[in-house]
This record gives structure tokens, sequence and C-alpha cells, in this order.
């Protein structure tokens, strides 16, 4: 039996930061590898270096030392402008604040990029993200007319519309309450199983994080903890 195909391999990466102080080590030698089609939640406290990581993996933040391959291309010394084509091509990315333009409505927030990256169809295939995640009725209303969860849908389409490889959510509910989060949540996981979509979750949440395949805890800049979340279910049954 084949074994699964690794979508993210990361070798002793390092990440060390300037600052008046001296020089800050945000990332200390981590090892990680995620197979294809899974899902991955990461767990930690304020300063961990989770989100840090998950920039590493996306593609947004360059390491000072070690390896980082992600579907199958070595980032590692890549210029900005491979990183960012990188990103519109393979990568999803979801965040707290939503990043939309205020001027431009949910319908070409989520098309202009897919324009940019030369897609002939991108208002068809905006159209057809946002009604997936049931904005097919809000096509023409700008994000100050939209909700915070409606905000987030239209962010969660525009993440999905290139058909990424792997989406990346940093803390995706952190602006929402509950029950909105909640609904986000749902959608991000019924995309992953509908596309096949890799699909890794920065969260402090740990209830939010038990629904993923897999959690690797952090702290201080290391993981101190990788396991599968029926086991950690398990174990916090037996107690």
């Amino acid at each position: 039996m084949a074994l699964p195909r690794q979508i993210i391999n990361l070798s002793n990466v390092e990440l060390t930061l300037n600052s008046a102080a001296g020089p800050v080590h945000i990332l200390r030698g981590i090892d990680l590898a995620i197979d294809e089609g899974t899902t991955l939640g990461i767990v930690g406290p304020s300063g961990s270096g989770k989100s840090t990581l998950m920039a590493v993996m996306s593609g947004l933040e360059q390491v000072s030392h070690g390896r980082v391959e992600v579907d199958g291309l070595d980032l590692t010394h890549l210029d900005e402008d491979a990183l960012a084509l990188h990103r519109r091509q393979r990568i999803g990315i979801v965040l707290q604040a939503f990043h939309l333009i205020p001027t431009m409505s949910a319908l070409e927030n989520v098309a202009v990029p897919l324009e940019l990256a030369g897609r002939r169809d991108a208002f068809a295939r905006a159209e057809t993200e946002l009604e997936q995640v049931g904005l097919g009725h809000r096509l023409d209303h700008y994000p100050a007319q939209l909700s915070g969860g409606e905000q987030q849908r239209v962010a969660l389409a525009r993440a999905m519309a290139p058909d990424p490889a792997i989406l990346f959510a940093d803390e995706p509910t952190g602006n929402l309450d509950t029950k909105t989060g909640s609904t986000i949540i749902d959608l991000m996981f019924a995309q992953h199983l509908a596309r096949g979509t890799s699909l890794v979750l920065v969260t402090h949440d740990q209830h939010l994080a038990r629904r993923c395949d897999r959690i690797v805890r952090m702290a201080d800049g290391l993981i101190v903890g990788d396991e599968s979340s029926k086991a950690t279910i398990k174990h916090e049954a037996a107690q």
C-alpha cells in the first residue's frame, strides 16, 4: 500500500528576527510533515509561534534556517515574486481580519484576484464560490453592508476560488460570535471534504482543534506535542 503524499515538509526550520533588544528566536528547530488531504490544528498560547509557523508554511514569511517544502516546491530560497505566484496558484488563506476591499462588492472581492491571475471565468467562478458559502443573494453588497460572518464567508470564497491544494486559516473565528464562528468552521470542513483540500487551522480553541485529524501543540517556538485528535479525545475522556 502506497504511503500518503506529504503536502508540507519542514526540516529544522528556524526563524530569527532582529529587535532593538537583540535577536528574537520565534521558531527554534521545527520538524513537521503533513499528509495530503488531512486536517491539522495548531494550538498554543499567545507568542508560542503558531501564527508564524503558518506564515512560513504559506510562504508569507521566509525562514532563517532550514528547509520548507510545500506541494512539492522548495520555498526556502524563492524570491517574493515566486512566493506570490505559488500562493496565488496553490494556497488559500483566511485570517481573523477579513481583509476585504471596502470599495468592491462581494462578487468583485472574489473575482478580481482571479482576474489578475488571468482567469477568463473569474466572475462566473466567483459567483459559484459565493453560492457555495450561502451568499448567492449578496453578490452586489459591499463589505460595510455585510455582517462579520458574511464578510468571513466572502473571505473563504476568495480563498477557495483558485481551488488551492492547501487552505490555511489563522484564528478565522476570532472576530465572530460563537454561533457564527461555528458556521464558518462547518463551511471550511465541508470545503475540505468536498475538494480534498488539506486544511491547516491555527486556533486557541481546543474544542475546534479537536475537529482536525491531528493536533500540533506549540510553546516557545517549539513543537511540544503532536497527536491524533482521536487520541486526545480518548485521553480526556479517561481522565
